[in-house]
């Protein structure tokens, strides 16, 4: 199971007014795998520093290479360095592995959120189970989702620029790296708002007589 395989087929279902940012999904897509390497003992949390574990090497190949660029001299990484890092073109990286494992099929519809090509989730087992955890609801990948602004199966979100709705969590290092998504999906965006302002500003001047 791939926690961010899932979340990419979620919100290539997204309809093209309710696309999901590049940016916003790099960065869940890394604290996606964060959270699948903290449950399959590749990593652990100490406070928000991530310090990689001693058990095997996971199964899934991009986990596998999330596992292997885990820093591993103390002092460890920090959550939100970890995403920004490993978060850097990470959708694109997902997107080029699940079409070429023929998870992704040419559509009629436009459902990527970024890039010319129209893809489609396929008919394969790994959407089928996306689909199906988003349909039960369960709490990561609607935590996730809330996070980059796609409504949850019962049509919380913040899709609509209002705040999204992330569930608690029981386990603690997970609520952590949840949070730090958030915080830096907000980051991104105030970041993202400030260069349309100043572009605009830049503009403007030369329309100045």
């Amino acid at each position: 199971m791939s926690t961010a395989k899932d979340l990419f087929v979620i919100a290539m279902d997204q309809e093209p007014d309710h696309a999901v940012g590049q940016g916003d999904l790099s960065l869940a897509l890394a604290g996606a795998e964060l959270i699948d390497l903290l449950g399959a003992g590749a990593a652990c949390l100490d406070g928000d520093r991530i310090v990689p574990g001693g058990q095997s090497e996971p199964h899934d190949p991009l986990l596998a290479e999330a596992a292997a660029a885990l820093t591993r001299q103390v002092p460890y990484e920090r959550v939100e360095d970890w995403l920004w890092r490993r978060g850097r073109d990470l959708s694109a990286t997902y997107q080029a592995a699940l079409e070429e494992a023929g998870h992704l099929t040419r559509g009629r519809r436009g459902l990527l959120p970024f890039g010319s090509d129209r893809l489609e989730p396929a008919d394969t087992p790994v959407p089928r189970r996306a689909r199906g955890r988003w349909a039960d609801g369960e709490p990561v990948l609607a935590a996730l989702g809330s996070a980059v602004g796609i409504g949850t199966p019962d049509g919380d979100a913040g899709a609509d620029g209002g705040a999204p709705v992330l569930p608690d969590h029981p386990d603690e290092a997970v609520a952590t790296v949840l949070a730090g998504v958030e915080d830096a999906v907000t980051e991104l965006a105030a970041v993202q708002q400030r260069r349309s302002i100043e572009n605009a500003a830049f503009a403007n001047l030369w329309r100045v007589p």
